[in-house]
């Protein structure tokens, strides 16, 4: 079976991949477990230009079919931030819960009205030989006034889907899977994966 290199050392979005890609003529394994060390500054404006730097980096280096993405939080409130900064929103050395108590003080003032946001997650599949191809997901909720939840990662406990009537670390895993912006590109990307696994030996 041929790998599919996920270019993460994220070890939660790894996981979540393992469930999303679940099925794909593919062994899927992670830059570590593919002995490789190498870290990608994510130096572009959009979601787009950072993933497809992260597939193409790894494609080249491993010689493998790369998957990497981009993804993050972006509030009405704030001007569409933190955006493509979600991850060091807080600092380079904040962990999950400094962030999400970083945006809830940022969000302190701002009623329920206008709290409202997105998750977006754009993920690029690369080829040895350069070629891409992008897939997009967008999952719309509202930014609660406390985190909630221990499932997830992230945002996830300060993120409220107004239609579960729970934030998405109140969500059981196999939920999250169906509804989340990730889950969404990955649809997209299963049906490109498959396609390609036909085109590619092991």
């Amino acid at each position: 079976m041929p790998k599919l290199l996920m270019a993460t050392n994220n070890q939660g979005k790894a996981r979540e991949y393992r469930h999303l890609l679940e099925g794909l003529p593919f062994q899927l394994v992670t830059p570590a477990e593919a002995g490789i060390d190498m870290t990608v500054d994510e130096r572009y404006g959009t979601f787009e230009e950072n993933a497809q730097l992260k597939a193409t980096s790894y494609a080249s280096l491993s010689r493998l079919i790369a998957l990497a993405d981009d993804s993050g939080l972006e509030v009405d409130a704030l001007g569409g931030a933190p955006g493509i900064r979600s991850a060091r929103f807080a600092g380079d050395e904040a962990d999950d819960k400094d962030r999400v108590q970083h945006l809830l003080a940022k969000l302190k003032e701002v009623p329920w009205e206008k709290r409202t946001a997105r998750f977006r997650c754009v993920i690029a599949i690369a080829t040895p030989e350069g070629r891409t191809e992008l897939c997009h997901g967008e999952c719309p909720g509202v930014i609660a006034f406390e985190p909630k939840g221990d499932n997830g990662f992230g945002y996830d406990p300060a993120f409220y889907l107004p239609e579960f009537g729970k934030t998405m670390a109140e969500l059981p895993p196999e939920m999250k899977n169906q509804v989340s912006h990730r889950a969404k590109a990955a649809r997209e990307a299963y049906r490109m994966l498959e396609q390609l696994a036909e085109k590619v030996k092991p």
